[in-house]
């Protein structure tokens, strides 16, 4: 598989969301909110958030949020937990 880079599409009607990216690659997604990495998925191992970047607006979460498939307060959860891992993406 080579690198691909989509639009995420909205789960409402389908369109492809401006400035929200899914970058996919052999060795797992990313999700990028405009010009920053905000997660990483990878096949194999813990998902990854950028520690700056990974709460940063309003918009960004509703998308990371739709990405991972879970609330904030999941996330928040799941970072304390140290199921995901924070470092820097970008």
């Amino acid at each position: 598989m080579k690198t691909k880079v989509t639009n995420i599409k909205s789960p409402n009607n389908g369109n492809s969301i401006p400035n929200q990216f899914l970058i996919q690659t052999p060795r797992g997604v990313y999700f990028q909110s405009y010009q920053s990495i905000i997660a990483y998925m990878p096949i194999k191992g813990k998902i990854k958030l950028d520690s700056y970047f990974w709460n940063y607006s309003r918009t960004t979460s509703k998308y990371r949020n739709y990405f991972l498939n879970e609330t904030t307060k999941e996330t928040q959860k799941k970072i304390d937990s140290k199921e995901y891992i924070l470092t820097d993406l970008n």
